[in-house]
């Protein structure tokens, strides 16, 4: 069945219902979809993968767990497979940003997936990783780069990598690459690669930036949305535990000991915590590790391959995680420490329910952190239902923190007499008279 036929009309928008079969595919993209068990596409998938197939410059937006890497993959696999040829060396036709890599590495498994049995190479770019053997890939040419912005401005730097003949560009989850000062990478990397090109950029949510960024990489692009940003997946189960902060802890191993054979993912505030949370479950007998900013790569690979494959139970994570795991498995993720960026709260909690399952967000608030909540409801324009506690009232902001008796304050004159008085004026309000300096 052709593919206009299976379009229907929306309100300013075109909508497509068909399967994936429906699709001029190639045939190794056809055999890789039904190895993968893929058969209807998500709704996102639906929206974007048509559009991007007749070569438009798309702008997604939709929560995670949904399968955006599907929407742009699915068909930037297939423009190269309709284009063959080898790359020449340090040179890539694709490129694909995302802002971990974690993330890095999950894009890419799901890109092979799609690969899989055809002559089109992926190679990553992250930090934490040998970046002479990153060189060495890199030398023979790729069809596909997927990259963190930071180590491809490196190789870019050593000019191991030649982008100008990059035709597609993917910016996955744009807005956390904002959140992490990447778009000064972005403004350097975007002039180096091929023109015309198409690019498609994917993101949970849409802040003002994000509106400027799309006007400056992407052109006439077609919008696709399948839920209002800032709004949670729709199978995921919310409720709170209002506890004072040393109250976490059991709190915490209560709910664990309830179904001890789920997967969890616990995310704590910081990287001390995140550890220390790790290291007191495990001396009281419960599988978990960690994942954060302290681990290396290794390690962190390591732990979020026992997490999938279900040889450890619990994995404490910070928002190192929040995007860059896919694990449809994972039954619950509990909030140890609420987010202090609440789009980071709607990211943390898309761990679970996907792949069309169900799951379970369980959140912790002490009352340091109601006003985190406020934020994190008004975002999601709902209320988390209460499992336990009560609300705390009266405004529980925490102060911020005091600058350094040693830092210079930006109302002082270095060699100020400081002392709470007025800038430049004694203690009886006349004008202090600078000293004379003596001649050398």
């Amino acid at each position: 069945m052709p593919l206009h036929r299976a379009m229907i009309a929306g309100k300013g928008e075109r909508t497509y219902v068909f399967d994936f079969d429906m699709l001029d595919l190639a045939p190794a993209l056809n055999t890789a979809l039904e190895r993968g068990g893929f058969k209807q596409p998500t709704p996102i998938q639906s929206q974007a993968i048509p559009l991007a197939m007749e070569g438009h410059d798309i702008l997604g937006l939709a929560q995670t767990g949904t399968g955006k890497t599907l929407a742009f993959g699915l068909p930037l696999v297939n423009h190269l497979l309709a284009a063959p040829g080898k790359p020449a060396p340090k040179t890539s036709k694709a490129l694909i940003l995302a802002p971990t890599r974690e993330l890095v590495n999950q894009i890419a498994e799901s890109l092979r997936v799609l690969t899989n049995g055809t002559k089109v190479r992926v190679a990553t770019v992250v930090g934490g990783q040998s970046i002479n053997r990153q060189i060495g890939v890199l030398a023979r040419g790729t069809d596909i780069v997927v990259a963190t912005p930071g180590r491809l401005m490196d190789l870019m730097d050593r000019r191991a990598v030649d982008l100008s003949t990059v035709q597609h560009l993917v910016l996955d989850e744009a807005d956390q690459m904002l959140d992490l000062g990447f778009i000064h990478a972005l403004r350097k990397i975007a002039p180096q690669l091929g023109t015309p090109r198409q690019t498609m950029l994917f993101s949970a949510t849409m802040p003002k930036q994000m509106e400027e960024l799309s006007r400056a990489y992407l052109t006439n692009p077609r919008r696709v949305q399948v839920a209002p940003p800032g709004k949670a997946a729709d199978k995921v189960t919310q409720s709170v535990h209002f506890v004072d902060g040393p109250e976490k802890p059991t709190k915490l191993r209560e709910i664990l000991s309830r179904d001890p054979s789920a997967l969890t993912l616990v995310f704590s505030r910081t990287k001390h915590g995140a550890e220390k949370l790790m290291k007191g479950l495990v001396a009281d007998g419960f599988n978990a590790t960690s994942i954060h900013g302290n681990k290396s790569q290794g390690q962190r690979d390591r732990a979020i391959k026992a997490f999938r494959d279900g040889a450890v139970k619990v994995l404490v994570a910070t928002d190192v995680a929040a995007r860059g795991i896919d694990i449809p498995g994972v039954g619950y993720v509990i909030n140890y420490d609420l987010p202090e960026v609440p789009d980071n709260y709607i990211h943390r909690i898309g761990r679970t329910a996907r792949a069309g399952r169900d799951g379970e967000a369980i959140a912790f608030c002490a009352p340091k952190e109601a006003n985190l909540l406020r934020q994190i409801q008004k975002l999601m324009k709902t209320e988390i239902p209460v499992a336990s506690g009560i609300m705390p009232t009266g405004d529980f902001e925490e102060s911020k923190p005091k600058r350094s008796g040693g830092g210079r304050h930006r109302n002082r004159k270095p060699g100020g007499s400081g002392g709470g008085q007025p800038k430049g004026n004694a203690p009886n309000g006349n004008k202090r008279r600078r000293p004379r300096r003596r001649a050398a």
